[in-house]
């Protein structure tokens, strides 16, 4: 008996969540597997998200343990609405997100597209940090059962399920648009000067709010939560408080808000996830090369590294600019440092200014004042988190490294280049900073202190960055979403940014207690010392983790490489 070709041999079997699920469970358990130090950090990464989570379960649940409705709503309003926006912006600033399902490998594959998003949000599901969200979130249940009875607990578990899945979806559909972003030059450039815009904005608002609050009673606020307990932010964590306080008519709207937020999510996030995950992005028109001086060396070496010497340092050097202006995920780091090196000085500087709020007057200085010792561990700060977005240079690379192993680079060499090609576009951030913040305080006499303080904590984070990212480099998805992390590697990463924020910190130490000692004298020492003993810790830093750099090539390549 003839059969069709056409004809397929057995039905094609469906392809549902659960199989993503099953999968990444795979993958993690191969991941794992002879991985002991990768075990050991997603243990300790599960102790410090649950110990944060039982901290927080306590926090939802100290209403209803208290038996007072007072503070329900506002507890319920304001936790759930932090929550949301943490999902948002942590994994844009800090984390990122989890990519052990790479979405690129089911390119191939024919899924419709709800098939391969809602399998990807099922497997986004299973993780450490969604399940301590839930056990934290759990205690909006006991506060709801305990002041409106079991049909306010059934609304309040509704409520916490859906507030946990519009955690996730906000936080994939950010990224990935975002993601696309980077890969547009212009896209790029206006996206960092506004995250820079509205970092800046935060301090002085957060000035503001403290300074509200010290004058305000609590009960006041409990308005704010009203209005916010009607938004996507808060809705669905304070259906069940309406409940309880006997509004229940309120609580089906404000589920139906969280449904139409969550379902806006995942479709912003099925438009975006083919070209922010596939790296499917316009590159425009080629850009043409007549005319240009030097011949095809010339070419090779971009603005920023044009200061560099025609020979193997500077090749280096401008292979490594190139990278950092052209890789998304490298600048998504940049763009960080940008962020965070205007909010973290405004905060801790004008914030040290005691701002008051006066009834007449408005917001004024409560006589503080800004100091030269707060301004220098201010800047310590923001030149030690810039330098510690090199903790996983290598990793970045991950297998072209092997280039780099076949050729023999020296270590020293390598570790030089790569700080001189990183500092081509931080060190003119860091000198706006410096800038800044003195004139914003009304202290321009401060600006060659605050250059000084940065230029030495840089220094010195570069120093301890070196053997960081000899000695703790771990792989990186091979992705085009530059804030895709392989399972077990936010730990990892975190991790390592602390210890190189440690010991770097310990490292700026002698600045903070030079500002402190000195006085007005450290005012004209800063700038000259600073200087020194940053230049001369990042040469020593190269200089000894160079040799270490060198023992370790075969073992740091098979440690970058993504295993497949």
């Amino acid at each position: 008996m003839a059969v069709k070709l056409t004809e397929p041999a057995a039905p094609a079997r469906r392809v549902s969540a659960r199989h993503f699920v099953r999968l990444k469970l795979r993958v993690m358990g191969n991941n794992f597997r002879g991985q002991g130090w990768r075990i050991a950090l997603f243990v300790v990464g599960a102790v410090f998200g649950f110990w944060l989570a039982a901290s927080g379960f306590f926090l939802f649940a100290a209403p209803g343990l208290a038996d007072d409705d007072r503070y329900a709503l506002m507890v319920a309003a304001f936790g759930g609405g932090v929550l949301v926006i943490g999902w948002l912006l942590l994994p844009l600033v800090f984390f990122g997100v989890d990519e052990t399902l790479d979405p690129a490998r089911f390119a191939l594959l024919p899924l419709p597209r709800r098939t391969l998003v809602t399998g990807l949000f099922a497997a986004a599901l299973v993780s450490v940090p969604v399940i301590a969200v839930l056990v934290a979130t759990a205690g909006l249940v006991v506060t709801a059962w305990v002041l409106g009875g079991w049909s306010a607990g059934l609304v309040a578990v509704v409520g916490v399920l859906a507030g946990l899945l519009l955690c996730v979806a906000a936080s994939r559909a950010v990224t990935s648009a975002f993601a696309t972003m980077l890969r547009s030059r212009r896209v790029r450039d206006l996206a960092a000067v506004l995250l820079a815009v509205a970092a800046a904005l935060i301090g002085p608002l957060q000035i503001f709010g403290l300074a509200a609050i010290r004058e305000t009673d609590w009960t006041r606020l409990t308005g704010v939560a009203e209005v916010v307990g009607w938004t996507p932010l808060g809705a669905p964590w304070t259906a069940a408080i309406d409940v309880a306080q006997g509004r229940a008519w309120a609580a089906p709207v404000k589920l139906l808000i969280t449904a139409l937020a969550l379902g806006a999510l995942l479709l912003w996030w099925s438009r975006s996830l083919e070209s922010a995950m596939l790296g499917a992005a316009t590159a425009g028109p080629a850009p043409t090369t007549r005319g240009v001086a030097g011949g095809a060396v010339a070419q090779l070496f971009p603005r920023a590294a044009g200061w560099a010497r025609r020979g193997r340092f500077g090749a280096l050097v401008a292979r490594e600019c190139r990278y950092w202006w052209r890789d998304a995920r490298r600048r998504a780091n940049l763009i960080t440092i940008a962020v965070v090196g205007i909010f973290v000085p405004a905060m801790v500087n004008i914030g040290g200014t005691g701002f008051t709020l006066d009834e007449e007057r408005g917001l004024v200085a409560g006589g503080g004042g800004a100091s030269p010792v707060l301004l220098s561990l201010s800047m310590v700060f923001v030149g030690v988190l810039a330098s510690i977005t090199l903790a996983n240079q290598f990793g970045f690379d991950g297998s072209a490294y092997a280039a780099h192993v076949v050729a023999d680079v020296p270590g020293r060499l390598e570790l030089r280049a790569r700080f001189a090609a990183f500092s081509a576009y931080v060190l003119p951030m860091l000198a706006v900073v410096a800038v800044a913040i003195p004139l914003v305080l009304g202290e321009p006499g401060w600006i060659a202190m605050a250059a000084g303080s940065l230029a030495a904590a840089y220094g010195a984070g570069l120093a301890v960055i070196g053997f960081v990212s000899v000695l703790g480099a771990y792989s990186l998805p091979e992705t085009s979403n530059p804030f895709a992390l392989n399972s077990g590697a936010g730990v990892a990463k975190s991790a390592f940014s602390l210890v190189a924020m440690l010991a770097s910190t310990v490292a700026g130490v002698p600045v903070v207690v030079a500002a402190a000692l000195l006085g007005d004298v450290w005012l004209w020492l800063a700038l000259p010392f600073g200087v020194a003993y940053g230049l001369g810790a990042a040469l020593l830093g190269s200089y000894l983790a160079g040799d270490v750099l060198d023992r370790r090539q075969p073992e740091l390549l098979a440690t970058v490489t993504p295993r497949r």
